[in-house]
């Protein structure tokens, strides 16, 4: 066996249950940090429902007191069509899917078939697949000439907002940025944060998004703390960043952001639910995952054709700073 050359392709179903549901939903989503809707009806539209306050009356009389009905917003997940495409030389296509099968204790090496085949594949696409759709959701940017240009990101999102001063935004000098001035990021978004989102903290889902240099930093300043849990810490690693019961995520994106005219370090504060990606692979005409060998260049394909985007729901509920 020296080349795979057996065309695959997803469409309907196929393409929701094989490839792209298990991907954007249970773990994989939550990796992703964010609120994941895939394949609701386009166009994709978020109903935020606003509970009527102080409903409690005196109960002095018979009648109807309910006053006015709850209020509904939406919000509209503006999705476009992209498609991503890959190519391998076949030597160095074989070379991969092999790996990703030899690393199966349940294969037998003298037997595959075309499923295992098949599996490691998909698998190889998928990576590839889903950390791009990842990055996107954060440095996409549909105005750039190059680059992560398919779909918006909750960068340029929050880059429009900011010029209209409709959420709270503050710079700092990212040179005399140190572990004890990273704490004070952290205190002084959460002091300027509405009093809306300060009020999300109980249902636990507010983050800290932060940069790889502000992680560092935070986890610099935990080792300086006296104590044996800091020592074990600092030799064993840390799974998970807190700050006062507030997750401190790593958005991973610093081979991302060099490219882009956004900031390189900020620490975003908001509610995971007020970030939203969509997918659809179901709405859009030509929506598929096609994999192929072609001979004439001794290369194998792989191309993917849905739609996706991304937005903030509400822009009060978020905190921002960046680096200046």
């Amino acid at each position: 066996m020296s080349l795979l050359e057996n065309a695959k392709q997803y469409t309907g179903s196929d393409l929701e249950q094989i490839f792209f549901r298990p991907m954007l939903t249970g773990e994989s989503a939550l990796d992703l940090g964010v609120r994941v809707l895939y394949n609701l009806p386009t166009p994709t539209t978020v109903h935020l429902w606003d509970g009527q306050r102080n409903i409690l009356q005196k109960y002095t009389a018979a009648g109807w007191n309910g006053g006015q009905a709850a209020k509904k917003y939406q919000k509209t997940i503006q999705l476009s069509p992209v498609k991503a495409e890959l190519g391998f030389s076949a030597a160095d296509y074989f070379s991969l899917v092999y790996e990703k099968i030899a690393a199966r204790a349940d294969v037998n090496m003298d037997d595959l078939t075309g499923t295992e085949l098949e599996q490691a594949e998909t698998a190889l696409f998928k990576q590839a697949l889903a950390e791009n759709i990842r990055a996107t959701m954060w440095v996409g940017d549909t105005t750039a000439e190059s680059g992560y240009n398919t779909f918006d990101g909750f960068l340029k999102a929050i880059k429009e907002f900011d010029s209209e001063s409709v959420i709270f935004s503050e710079p700092y000098q990212t040179a005399d940025l140190t572990a004890e001035k990273v704490v004070e990021r952290f205190d002084s978004l959460w002091q300027s944060a509405g009093a809306a989102l300060q009020d999300l903290k109980g249902e636990g889902q507010l983050v800290f998004f932060v940069t790889s240099d502000i992680y560092f930093l935070y986890e610099k300043y935990l080792d300086a703390k006296g104590v044996d849990t800091a020592y074990t810490d600092t030799i064993n690693g840390r799974q998970r960043l807190a700050y006062h019961g507030i997750p401190v995520v790593d958005v991973r994106l610093g081979s991302y952001l060099s490219a882009t005219s956004f900031h390189q370090s900020f620490c975003l504060l908001t509610d995971r639910r007020n970030l939203v990606l969509a997918v659809n692979t179901a709405d859009f005409p030509g929506n598929e995952v096609r994999m192929w060998y072609n001979p004439d260049e001794m290369e194998n394909r792989q191309r993917a054709v849905f739609m996706a985007g991304c937005d903030i729901l509400d822009e009060g509920l978020v905190a921002y700073s960046y680096g200046a």
